[in-house]
């Protein structure tokens, strides 16, 4: 096999901080190359050197693609080359359609005037390629994140693509959109496509890389090769944190309490779809000291019953009561679930989470301003303690607390978000896949945070996709399928088959 790509030490510094030094990184020719490492270890950083985001000038060390030394100022110069990047937050236009997406910035024109007949038949072409049976017609809006990952590869083929870059492409789909996306990896490997693949689900890695490329601390750790190395999740966490992980879940000895918060016949309809309930008589319990499960497959209603109980976040002709600590509350509205100790940690931390042109500092006293200020007039003083105070409480790495959130890795970005609830100082918390798209060792440290947010007495509802998470933390479980609770399981009557149980027996029984 010939050599693709060669990066050769590349350092890369943000404010100071080393974000990577000296990496060196070898990729074959149509292989399909794994890059992992903890968040902050360096994986997107080195990518978006490759595509050009961070321009020539902006880095120190050598690009050498298909044997030529290359320059790239701009993601333009590196798709010139065949190169193409998709992100974990995809590039796509919500109110264009599938076959206007794919040719966005690469039209099918002549003169300046676009021929839509060729747009649409080679969009089909191109969606046959992908596997997808969408019409090219369809707007991105109305298809799910699945096949909208699906959208984002065709859109890169489009642009005669030698090398492609994906960046955490699984982490917000569904177990067989999932494996869908792995199998057309293997697919564009045959024709001669290249890619490199960042995840954190170190089980989809190993089932598609040929050799997988491990970062710490911004350096190179090593390059193992599938059919020469011993490899499995246990020797590549080895890897990226330094040391073996014995326990993926810290060990917590409940404590549990009186029942403290109470959605009781709980509906929500669709905000934009007259008459589809969404959320259908939904009645769960939490205990305080107790960490409360709710799983369900995507699509299952989860995020929407809880950001519906957030201050109405989501839906309308929303009915049922909430009762915390034994007495009926009024929420209508965020401000208000905030005066009643809620606080909701949602999924999507980048658009709803967090400001990320704005520091740590002003991040962690958003939803908190009331104790920092007087009259209206916040004391700086006091927000910068805070924000100190949870930087070192929730080993935040960063230059300080004036640190752009947007230069933060996804792990530490997830700890400012922890940082400003828990500053808010609820009762009750709903966190809504609270570790996606992280590393296994943030992950640990951020399960620790949760486990102590239950010692000391906090009602917690904890949503995840993952269920070896589901089971690994919590106390209790709710299974959740079409906008109904199908089951209740203790922890010791849960596993993944009894949840899997549930959703299926549910879905039998209407269909």
């Amino acid at each position: 096999m010939q050599v693709i790509l060669e990066m050769k030490n590349i350092t890369k510094s943000f404010g100071g901080v080393k974000a990577l030094d000296n990496v060196n990184f070898k990729v074959m020719a149509g292989e399909i190359h794994a890059l992992v490492g903890e968040n902050g270890a360096g994986k997107s950083t080195l990518m978006n050197v490759l595509s050009g985001i961070y321009p020539y000038g902006e880095y120190s060390g050598e690009i050498i693609f298909q044997g030529k030394s290359c320059i790239f100022r701009n993601i333009r110069d590196s798709e010139k080359m065949g190169i193409a990047i998709i992100h974990q937050e995809l590039a796509l236009v919500p109110y264009l359609s599938i076959g206007e997406n794919i040719f966005i910035g690469n039209e099918r024109a002549k003169a300046g005037i676009i021929n839509w007949d060729k747009t649409h038949r080679d969009a089909t072409e191109l969606l046959k390629k992908v596997g997808l049976k969408e019409n090219s017609n369809v707007l991105i809006k109305d298809i799910g994140i699945g096949k909208q990952q699906l959208v984002e590869i065709a859109k890169a083929l489009a642009k005669d693509v030698k090398l492609l870059i994906l960046d955490e492409p699984t982490a917000a789909l569904n177990d067989t959109d999932s494996d869908n996306l792995l199998k057309l990896l293997v697919e564009l490997k045959k024709t001669g496509i290249t890619s490199i693949l960042i995840s954190h689900k170190l089980n989809e890695v190993i089932k598609v890389a040929d050799s997988i490329t491990i970062l710490r601390d911004g350096a190179t750790i090593e390059t193992l090769k599938v059919n020469k190395d011993e490899i499995s999740e246990d020797r590549i966490i080895k890897g990226m944190v330094g040391r073996e992980l014995v326990d993926r879940f810290p060990k917590r000895k409940p404590n549990i309490g009186k029942v403290y918060f109470e959605v009781e016949n709980w509906n929500v309809d669709d905000p934009l779809i007259d008459g589809r309930r969404v959320i259908k008589d939904v009645n769960i319990k939490v205990h305080q000291g107790e960490i409360v499960g709710i799983s369900g497959l995507m699509g299952s209603g989860r995020t929407e019953f809880a950001m519906s109980v957030f201050g109405r976040a989501y839906g309308r002709n929303i009915s049922g009561r909430i009762i915390k600590d034994g007495q009926e509350i009024t929420v209508h509205n965020v401000r208000q679930a905030i005066d009643h100790g809620l606080a909701y940690i949602t999924e999507d931390r980048k658009n709803a989470g967090l400001i990320l042109i704005e520091d740590i500092k002003h991040n962690v006293s958003l939803s908190s301003l009331k104790k920092i200020s007087k009259r209206l007039v916040i004391n700086d003083d006091q927000e910068n303690q805070a924000a100190m105070t949870y930087r070192k409480k929730l080993n935040i790495k960063s230059s300080g607390i004036f640190h752009k959130i947007q230069n933060l890795s996804g792990g530490n970005q997830q700890k400012v978000v922890l940082s400003k609830w828990i500053f808010a100082e609820p009762d009750v918390l709903i966190m809504d896949e609270p570790t996606r798209g992280i590393d296994v060792g943030a992950k640990y440290e951020i399960y620790t945070i949760i486990n102590q947010l239950a010692d000391e007495g906090k009602a917690v509802i904890f949503i995840s996709s993952e269920l070896p998470e589901i089971l690994g933390m919590c106390d209790r479980i709710y299974v959740m399928s079409e906008g109904r609770i199908v089951g209740e399981l203790d922890k010791k009557e849960a596993s993944q088959e009894s949840i899997m149980r549930c959703i299926m027996q549910s879905n039998g029984g209407r269909s």
